[in-house]
Parts: C-alpha cells; structure tokens; sequence
C-alpha cells in the first residue's frame, strides 16, 4: 500500500473533509543546498501537541482523521526515531533550551525540590528558543501551554513567563493543564484574562496564532510556537465531533492497537518483523470489560480532540499559506510524550478525590452547573461538566507498537512522532527518516537555520552549551550518527547508543500495574527489538557495564538526584 492510499484509508468512516488548504505541489527546489542560498531567513513554526501517541496520526498509522497534519508528512519529512524527555514540563524544558531537564532546572516537575535540577522553573543560565531568535532578528510569539514555571495561578514572580523569556507575544496558559471550556491561568501578555462567552481553547490558540501571521512584519522573520493542550487530560471536545467515531472503537483496544501496529508496519516506520506486544501487560481483555459503551466513548472523545487539533493545525496552515512565504517556512511538529496513563489509571470513582483530577479543576461550568471530576462508568465525558480521561487501556493504542506510557522511558514513553515540512530545503518529501533525533537538536537546528549564533552569556548569567546535534543536514538529506542520549525520570532511567539501549523502570507506585519492576537494568537491541521484547542484559554483561557507566557520568553531569531522595522530599 502506497503512502497516499494510506492516509486515504485511514480517514475512511470518519466523514469529514479538509478544511480547504492545500500543499500540493510543494516540491523541494534543486538550487536550494543551504539556507545561506536563500534570500531571506525562513519563518519557524513549532507546534507540540500534548500527550499524543506515537500512532495517533493518520500519517503515523493511527484510524484519527488528521489530513492537515497527514499533508505536512505527505510533502514533508517524517521522523521514525525521534525523542522527547517523556513527560510535560521536562519536554518543553528540553525544547525550548536544547539542555536536557535537570539542567534546564526542571528535572521533574514544576516545584522547587531543593536541587539545582530540580527548581520546577527554567535556569537562568539557559536561553530560549524565543530569546535566541530575537538576537537574530526574529519577530516572536507563543499560543498555548506554558508549564515551565512555578508560578501559574499568581503573578508572585513572572520572571520566567513567555514575555519574559523571549516572547513578543504570549496568549495561553500558565499550569499543566485545564479544562478547555473555562482554563485555569488563561494569560495574554502578562495579565490573567477570563474565558470569553463560548470558549473552547483549541479554537481560540488557532485564532490567536493566525492573528498573529496576518499581523506580523512582512519584512522580518516570525517564529511562532504553537503549544497545543489537547490530547491532554481532560478530555474535551465538541459533541459534533465526537459523534462521527462512534462505531469506531466498539471493537475494542486490543483490535484497535492491532490494527495501528500492522498500519505502523506497512507504512515502513517500524519493520515488518519487529515482535511487539498486542496488548499491554497491565491492560484487561476487551471481554472482560463490563463497560463497553462507555470505554468506546472515552476513545471517541480523545479521537475528537485529536481532530480537533488538526483542524486548529490546518487553520494556521492556511494563515500562512495567505500570508506569509509558505515554500521558506520551517514547520516542525511533535508531541511532549507518550499516551498517558497517569492519574486515572483506575478507571473508577476512587480518584476522584485525587489532587491530581482536582488541582485545576473548576468547581462550575461557566453555565453553573456541577463540574464532575473522574471517570465514572457510564458518564459520558466531552462536555464542560466532565473531568475525565481514556486510562490504560488506550494509552496503550496510543503508544502502539510500543511498551509503557508517558512518565516511563520505554519506547512508548518518549517516542514521539516528528514531522518537518520545508519546501526549500527538504530533498526527499514525503520520506521516512530513520535517524535517531531528539528534542535537545531544535536548539542548534534553528540556530543554523536562522544563522544565529548561540550565546554563552546572555543577560549577563553564563549560559549552558546546548546538548543537541543539528539537523540540518539530515533535512538535506544527509545521514548523520547520533552522539548517545539519555532519560531519567521519576528514577526511570535510559541510555541510547546507536542500536543499543539500556533502560530500567524505578520500583514505585506503579508497581501495582507493573509487578516486574524492580530498578534493573534491561539491554535492548532497538534495531530489531523496538518493542522491548528480548532482554539481553545477561547475554552481554559488559555492554551493561559500558552503557551503564556512562549513563552515571551524565546524571553526575546534569544533576540528577536519586528519586528515593526527590520522591520524599
């Protein structure tokens, strides 16, 4: 089956139609071999998405209909091997910086634990994306999802807000999360706003950010970095939506997951022999499930958000299509982490207590009715008196072909999909790239792209050099190997060097799910084992060893703290 055919197939059932802008035709240009060649610097466009799986997209063999984001791979460059740090804050630490968490001050989340890596809010001896693009001349602003600072329901210290760190303009959010019918910590500028009369958040970053390019200086490059909140708990989106994937999960996650993976395969993003698991150690057979009406209206709901965001994606595609130099705009698309697991792994009335579902919860719709808080069986979630999301079961769909979810360093935990669309320069559109990225290589890559050199003091604190690799090369199609990359988080740990990685899982709280954890080490051949099956740790001890001592090296380096002593703090 042929990419296109692919993607068609995909969206079939779903019924709905593109909003309308078009790519077509949008072919790398011969003369184009460097960025210095071009006559101006290329407008950047960043866009995460917020706990989406790796095969959610069409494009990446999920059954969503996604067919602005299916475009963007259809005349860009799709990303096989690309990696983000496994959970929010530290990902978006990590991306806007090029250091890896702990060294960006954020190694966990966003509370001060008494570490330098561990300050729950950006180092001052780091810069930013926005910071670094200003230097070279560019216009910046940010939509969406902050949650690199501590402070985000107070204005007790703003300093490392959006405007402080770069941004010429910033409307979103400050906090992890919200509903999308009424956010908690809705910012413009500065200022703490309120929700206007019907609000939805998805629909109002696009129509910020396409403010934003139909305003924006003709005569100067943009950078725009769009922070979606969606596919993120709490599940929200428009009943219309929703409606038009009912009959499409009824079978199941087990058959759901089965399919993406054989989708996966024949795309050519995993190879065709790789042995993965069909369904997740922790989840239960779709037989068994006492719910099924319910279960299957949780994944339409996130299938809608997902939807949802493309639709947001594709309006801001447009924009710039009307607006600016769409052939000279580097467009980069990706996901902070895995499918979440995280805080409903239950399934039940038990958490709805948890602070976890209550910390930015509002108690009243902006109608006035009662905002239920959880999953409960039978509750339909979407609307704005639902505060629920999919749990284990799906994350695991999510993540197909891989193990574990975001939190965990196993390949379903910090494999991301990652598209770049750059008609200048890209050699082979619609192409799979195999080598290994990570999200440290945004830094140097826009610091090439933009030819800003990046600093090693700014505002008179000495910056951190970047860990990341430049990717320019391989958006020219060029073949690189890339230096060894690290993960821990929550003390779970991982290593990656070339075909060989190491990874453990911290023996916490999630053990209840996960029984087997028990803090070892596990040695994976990725090249033919990314499915984390076939444990050769005791096959070749001193690989082990080797790997072993350089992920310590790093932890020295970067300043991880053991998690006993964090988890306790």
């Amino acid at each position: 089956m042929n990419r296109r055919n692919f993607i068609k197939k995909a969206a079939i059932g779903i019924g709905i139609t593109n909003i309308g802008f078009c790519l077509n035709g949008c072919k790398s240009l011969e003369n184009k071999t460097a960025v210095s060649q071009s006559k101006q610097k290329p407008d950047v466009v960043l866009i995460m998405a917020d706990d989406l799986g790796y095969s959610d997209l069409g494009c990446y063999g999920g059954e969503i209909h996604t067919p602005n984001i299916d475009k963007l791979a259809e005349n860009g460059l799709r990303f096989s091997q690309f990696y983000n740090s496994a959970r929010c804050c530290p990902t978006r630490a990590s991306l806007l910086t090029g250091l890896y968490p702990h060294q960006a001050g954020i190694g966990h989340m966003v509370k001060d634990q008494g570490y330098e890596g561990y300050r729950g809010t950006l180092s001052k001896n780091s810069v930013t994306l926005a910071e670094m693009l200003k230097i070279g001349g560019y216009q910046t602003a940010m939509v969406g999802k902050w949650h690199v600072a501590r402070d985000a329901l107070t204005k007790n210290n703003i300093d490392n807000w959006p405007l402080q760190r770069g941004f010429d303009k910033f409307f979103g959010t400050i906090p992890a999360y919200g509903s999308l019918w009424d956010p908690a910590g809705l910012v413009e500028g500065n200022d703490f706003i309120e929700p206007w009369d019907d609000f939805f958040y998805t629909d109002a970053i696009s129509d910020k950010a396409v403010d934003y390019i139909k305003t924006a200086d003709k005569n100067s490059p943009m950078f725009l970095y769009l922070a979606s909140p969606a596919p993120h708990y709490p599940l929200h989106a428009r009943k219309e939506t929703i409606d038009k994937y009912k009959g499409v999960y009824d079978k199941g996650w087990y058959e759901t997951r089965k399919q993406r993976i054989k989708n996966v395969k024949e795309i050519g993003l995993v190879s065709e022999d790789i042995d993965v698991r069909i369904q997740d150690e922790a989840s239960k057979p779709w037989v068994m499930e006492q719910n099924k009406d319910w279960q299957a209206q949780r994944m339409q709901t996130y299938a809608a958000m997902v939807e949802e965001l493309d639709r947001s994606v594709g309006e801001v595609l447009q924009a710039i299509k009307n607006n600016r130099k769409i052939n000279n705009t580097l467009i980069l698309f990706l996901s902070d982490n895995g499918g979440s697991a995280e805080g409903h792994l239950n399934d039940t009335i038990e958490r709805l207590n948890s602070p976890w579902n209550s910390s930015f919860a509002p108690e009243k719709t902006p109608n006035g009715e009662p905002v239920v808080k959880g999953d409960i069986p039978g509750r339909p979630l979407g609307g704005p008196d639902t505060f629920g999301s999919y749990g284990l079961n799906w994350a695991s769909v999510s993540n197909a072909p891989f193990r574990r979810h975001k939190i965990w360093v196993h390949e379903g935990g910090i494999s991301t999909p990652f598209i770049v669309h750059w008609p200048e320069i890209l050699k082979n559109p619609g192409s799979i790239c195999k080598d290994i990225g990570h999200i440290t290589d945004i830094m140097p890559t826009l610091c090439e792209v933009s030819g800003t050199k990046y600093p090693s003091i700014f505002k008179g604190k000495t910056i951190k050099p970047y860990e990341g690799e430049s990717l320019f090369k391989v958006f020219e199609g060029e073949k690189r190997q890339r230096k060894p990359l690290f993960w821990e988080h929550e003390g779970n740990r991982a290593v990656r060097i070339n075909k060989w990685k190491l990874v453990s899982e911290y023996p916490g709280e999630w053990q209840c799910f996960y029984p087997g954890q028990d803090g070892k080490w596990e040695l994976y051949d990725i090249s033919e084992d990314r499915g984390e099956l076939n444990d050769l740790s005791k096959k070749y001890p001193e690989k082990v060893k080797q790997m072993a001592k350089k992920y310590k090296d790093w932890a020295n380096k970067v300043g991880v703290v053991d998690w006993e002593i964090i988890s306790k703090g």
